[in-house]
């Protein structure tokens, strides 16, 4: 059903209009009036109930950990969560009892096998084995046992290494992956076409949204196997303890990212799950390109060192851009609102006080 609801207007921006090499960057995402567009969207009497089952999948992780943090600032309250030593979704006989004794009414599958570069060249079998086992088991099981909703996590690596910038869900599947990480970007894709197949063949209310490169508390700082603003944070932060002169950064720098502060993310993926309703995919864009030679520098200033940096260009780069249309988002009035310089230093002190508790 498509229908227009009356939300908040928000100030348009730069990256409302169809200019596919311009966006905009940003406390809590806005949503705005519907604009003039092909988007299926929820009647309010559909809305979630505060106290439906909700499993969050991988609730320990980055995205994860947003959406509990999100959920509960809403008020939900019967929020189902497993630790992986509680819950292997890899196995398939262990989801289906989960499954057929909770019966979660939503399922928000966060859960994935992650990590950078290095770690996507290291372990290639296990990025593709560990994520289609997941996606499939979860999946299928929330399927059988009646879920009302169905959110899958994509990732924005999903696109062609050279895909037209700023990328388009119709982008998807039209040329060759990044190398670096093609084993992942393919176990991602499957899922999101095979929710698709059950949404087609069984009528399944399956959703799925690709967002920007995410940060934030609950990140992976391990470094042989974290995103780029995790590694970095920690990098600086063990030079600045050290007194170390230089810290040394992969590749030229050159390449360029859109990074969304995870918490900003979770509140875009709660509003698509009461309201989206399609079974294309969508971007969640953040704003802005930023390069890793600028990413490196205000992560280095966020974590107060003060020190050199060293370009080692016989790392690789990765993808040369990766900047997300969102048209779509923008139609619905969202808006990211946590700059990239208030994420990183949100990040590093979150790193600072739980030192813990953190994966290193």
């Amino acid at each position: 059903m498509k229908i227009t609801l009356a939300y908040k207007p928000v100030t348009a921006g730069k990256d409302d209009g169809p200019d596919r090499n311009a966006q905009k960057a940003c406390q809590a995402p806005r949503f705005g009036p519907i604009l003039p567009f092909s988007i299926h969207i929820l009647m309010k009497d559909d809305f979630m109930d505060s106290n439906a089952k909700i499993f969050v999948a991988g609730h320990t992780g980055l995205v994860g950990s947003a959406l509990v943090r999100a959920l509960t600032r809403r008020g939900f309250t019967n929020l189902i969560v497993k630790t992986h030593a509680e819950l292997d979704l890899c196995v398939q006989a262990q989801v289906e009892a989960f499954f057929s004794e909770h019966r979660p009414e939503y399922v928000l599958l966060a859960a994935a096998k992650v990590g950078g570069i290095y770690a996507n060249k290291t372990y290639p079998a296990d990025f593709a084995r560990i994520n289609l086992l997941i996606q499939t088991n979860v999946l299928d099981a929330a399927y059988r046992n009646g879920a009302n909703k169905f959110l899958f996590l994509g990732s924005s690596c999903m696109y062609p290494r050279l895909a037209a910038q700023p990328m388009r869900v119709a982008d998807l599947m039209t040329g060759p992956l990044e190398p670096t990480n093609e084993w992942y970007a393919l176990a991602k894709l499957a899922g999101y076409k095979m929710g698709q197949g059950y949404r087609l063949q069984h009528g399944f209310p399956f959703i799925s949204a690709i967002p920007a490169n995410l940060y934030g508390p609950g990140d992976n700082f391990n470094p042989q196997d974290s995103h780029v603003v995790p590694a970095l944070i920690r990098r600086f932060h063990e030079a600045k303890r050290a007194g170390q002169p230089s810290v040394s950064a992969w590749g030229t720098g050159s390449a360029r990212r859109e990074f969304l502060y995870v918490d900003d993310a979770a509140e875009a993926l709660l509003f698509l799950l009461e309201n989206y309703d399609d079974g294309e995919i969508i971007n969640i864009g953040a704003g802005p390109e930023t390069s890793i030679r600028e990413l490196t520098e205000i992560t280095a200033r966020a974590v107060g060192y003060t020190g050199s940096i060293e370009w080692d260009a016989s790392k690789p780069d990765g993808m040369p851009r990766k900047l997300l249309d969102n048209t779509r988002m923008a139609a619905l009035g969202y808006a990211a609102t946590v700059s990239l310089e208030e994420g990183l230093k949100q990040t590093y002190e979150w790193f600072l006080e739980n030192q813990g508790n953190i994966r290193l």
